[in-house]
């Protein structure tokens, strides 16, 4: 008997420490398997019935190409190179305005952010009136000062990233926690070791968030943009598709914007987290 409740004691610690180890491990694979589950299910779903409605007739297939028909489309356009054209003519723009937007907006909000308290009064009512304006309302004063050239497209995807950098900036400078910079003060930190050390970590995460959402909407811009005076880029390649009554290439094109839109901002989020390493994003 003493054996064998020996036995059975060890066998129990064993299993117990076997599901201490185990247990945790198993539901946050369950949990991540069905977050991608549910969040898959949908566009799958969303999928299969666009690929349905237009052989089923409830679409006119006239006016809408099924995926696969686009997808043969992209692949077609791919290989002949005419596609990868119009890519890189609207990554060029959309990251030159995106680069000059964020040059110019970041060193703008922390001077608004509260630090300078003069500047922010003198700057701030302006801003705030200029920040409601679209970019399409000014878009003809745009052109009949610069043109239809290249100058007209980038100023005007840069006017649509600028303000979320702008604002989200400012907010970020305004929730610096004030206890971080008084012991930072009590330390006899210089001010550009404060703003460097304090308050731009405390900032980035509302900067990336910021640099997130004007990166997608620079390359929704490029449609208005580039319909007009262009040769080349997505935007034209929609509008010429549409005017000749290519459809599967215009879809081509919508979702090739959608796609680079999608893919530049994960690769702003991806970058935050390894830059941001001290946040927690919240759920």
């Amino acid at each position: 008997m003493p054996g064998e409740l020996e036995r059975w004691s060890i066998s129990y610690y064993i299993q117990r420490q076997y599901q201490k180890i185990k247990l945790p491990v198993e539901p946050q694979r369950w949990s991540g398997l069905k977050n991608w589950i549910l969040k898959t299910i949908a566009i799958i779903a969303f999928l299969v019935l666009w690929e349905i409605g237009p052989r089923a007739g409830f679409i006119d297939p006239q006016f809408v190409a099924t995926p696969s028909k686009i997808i043969v489309t992209m692949w077609g356009m791919l290989l002949s190179g005419d596609l990868l054209v119009h890519v890189y003519v609207s990554l060029r723009r959309a990251l030159i305005a995106f680069a000059i937007s964020a040059v110019v907006a970041i060193p703008l909000g922390f001077l608004l952010g509260g630090w300078f308290t003069t500047f922010e009064k003198l700057l701030n009512p302006l801003l705030s009136i200029l920040g409601q304006v679209n970019p399409f309302t000014i878009f003809p004063v745009i052109i009949l000062f610069f043109g239809i050239g290249e100058a007209a497209k980038i100023i005007i995807i840069f006017l649509v990233a600028f303000w979320p950098i702008l604002f989200n900036t400012i907010t970020g400078a305004k929730n610096v926690d004030p206890q971080l910079v008084k012991c930072a003060r009590a330390m006899n930190a210089s001010k550009p070791a404060l703003f460097v050390k304090v308050i731009l970590p405390a900032a980035a995460p509302y900067i990336f968030n910021g640099l997130r959402m004007s990166s997608g909407n620079s390359f929704f811009m490029l449609i208005g943009a580039e319909m007009i005076g262009a040769s080349s880029g997505l935007g034209w390649l929609i509008l010429n598709s549409e005017v000749n009554y290519q459809i599967p290439r215009l879809y081509a094109g919508v979702v090739t914007i959608a796609l680079l839109g999608l893919a530049i901002s994960n690769l702003v989020a991806r970058l935050e987290k390894r830059v941001v390493v001290w946040h927690e994003p919240a759920n």
